[in-house]
């Protein structure tokens, strides 16, 4: 199924859907990353609402084009998700509502709740449209200090005891998805990384991807869209992995990728889009080590 027939017919899921709370069945046979995210004290609502998680090349203005319009022809067919943005800290959430609440212009919600490291004008025109459909703006992200500690101390850092007891944190990651975290830090680091250092960067990319879908979990009754890299939202290796089982069902993996060889089961609909020119990202790693 194409983007265009996908985008149709979740328009007409809305338009039948209405807000369905379940209880979670009290005994489930699952097995891995599933068995973890079930347990989680927020997967007591199953949604009839529409989930999705919407992949981005961070600098690639042509994947944020094609994203918008596919968010914004839901939208204009009456839905009314909780937008989640990996570009705001958590801990800023306060300062992002106060800004949703007050402000009538993008630029004012990022001056107020927004930080460094991200090209801002590419997300300008999301965070508009989040203010004109009154959007709820989520703060998904942990913010590096978070990861840090993370690195450092592990998961409760960052978790309290019983969100580290329902995603499992607190038991050995099954092999196979701690397999291919590795691979991915490694060659998204272009295999330079000391291998002392790609353990706890599994664990910081973890954090991340256990902080959305918890996130996720509690915004999924009204709906939820994900804004985030294309790494996070991977239905092998991302957040989907840590979603509750009985959510899963809602849930669409838009891959907005650049021509390079992804894996197209990687997510539900892929939009290819040309390659972004851009410095070769290994050349600071090779200008390190010399």
């Amino acid at each position: 199924m194409g983007l265009v027939s996908q985008l149709a017919k979740t328009a007409e899921v809305i338009k039948k859907s209405s807000f369905m709370m379940l209880g979670l069945a009290a005994a489930m046979a699952l097995s891995g990353l599933d068995a973890h995210a079930s347990s989680s004290t927020n997967a007591a609502a199953a949604a009839t609402q529409p989930i999705w998680l919407m992949g981005e090349v961070h600098d690639n203005p042509d994947g944020h084009g094609y994203r918008l319009r596919d968010l914004q022809a839901a939208v204009t067919a009456d839905w009314r998700p909780a937008i989640l943005m990996e570009q705001f800290n958590v801990d800023r959430q306060a300062e992002l509502t106060q800004a949703w609440q007050t402000c009538k212009e993008a630029q004012c919600v990022i001056d107020a709740a927004g930080g460094k490291g991200w090209q801002w004008d590419l997300y300008k025109p999301v965070i508009q449209l989040a203010l004109a459909y009154r959007l709820p703006l989520v703060a998904a992200n942990v913010s590096r200090e978070q990861l840090g500690q993370v690195m450092k101390q592990g998961f409760g850092a960052v978790f309290d005891e019983d969100t580290v007891k329902a995603y499992g944190l607190d038991k050995a990651l099954p092999q196979e998805w701690l397999d291919g975290q590795r691979v991915a830090i490694r060659e998204g680091h272009c295999n330079m990384l000391p291998e002392e250092m790609i353990d706890p960067m599994v664990n910081a990319q973890t954090a991340r991807d256990v902080m959305f879908a918890k996130l996720m979990a509690e915004y999924a009754p009204q709906g939820v869209v994900l804004i985030a890299g294309n790494g996070h939202v991977r239905k092998d290796l991302g957040v989907y992995a840590w979603l509750p089982h009985e959510l899963k069902s809602e849930v669409t993996v838009f891959g907005y990728v650049e021509p390079d060889g992804v894996s197209a089961t990687w997510y539900d609909q892929v939009r290819v889009v040309p390659a972004h020119p851009r410095p070769d990202p290994c050349e600071a790693f090779k200008r390190s080590r010399s």
